[in-house]
């Protein structure tokens, strides 16, 4: 499949926030349980002052097939950056979420990041072989966390050293 990976702008919101609701409908792989608006995907992954990047992966087509998005946290020290990764359930494993991470690795290195955090649900295996394959391992887990619904599905954290 043929991809062009750049830099999210306002004008890809309207389809990257269809993207997102179509990724938390589907179920299991995003620890999302709400809906996005624009404005909210805006706030969250282009305005957002903790926001390093949001890179899109394009089809031939022009088509937007996934996003990657990478910012800072309170939660972690300062150079260290969470990771979330959002592909088109009919184009997984099409290369989309390897060309996001060598976009976003790059980015990382700019902005002085030395350990991106990948926390996963714990029963969304593709997600977890995703960032096992890019090289990240596992640190932290959370076996209690639970949807809103109560529904018990775990998290797992992990991590890549940029070193």
């Amino acid at each position: 499949m043929t991809l062009t990976i750049r830099p999210a702008t306002l004008a890809d919101v309207p389809e990257l926030t269809l993207l997102i609701n179509r990724i938390i409908a589907v179920g299991g792989t995003t620890a999302h349980e709400t809906p996005f608006t624009e404005a909210r995907f805006v706030e969250k992954y282009i305005s957002n002052p903790k926001a390093i990047s949001c890179h899109v992966a394009e089809d031939a087509t022009g088509r937007l097939i996934g996003y990657q998005v990478l910012g800072r946290s309170d939660q972690f020290p300062p150079d260290w950056a969470e990771v979330g990764t959002f592909v088109d359930p009919e184009v997984q494993r099409s290369g989309a979420g390897a060309a996001l991470f060598a976009a976003t690795l790059a980015t990382a290195r700019a902005a002085g990041v030395v350990t991106i955090d990948a926390t996963i649900r714990a029963d969304n295996a593709p997600g977890l072989g995703y960032y096992t394959k890019r090289g990240f391992r596992d640190y932290a887990t959370d076996p209690d966390y639970c949807l809103k619904d109560g529904t018990k599905v775990g998290r797992i954290s992990k991590r890549f050293d940029l070193g």
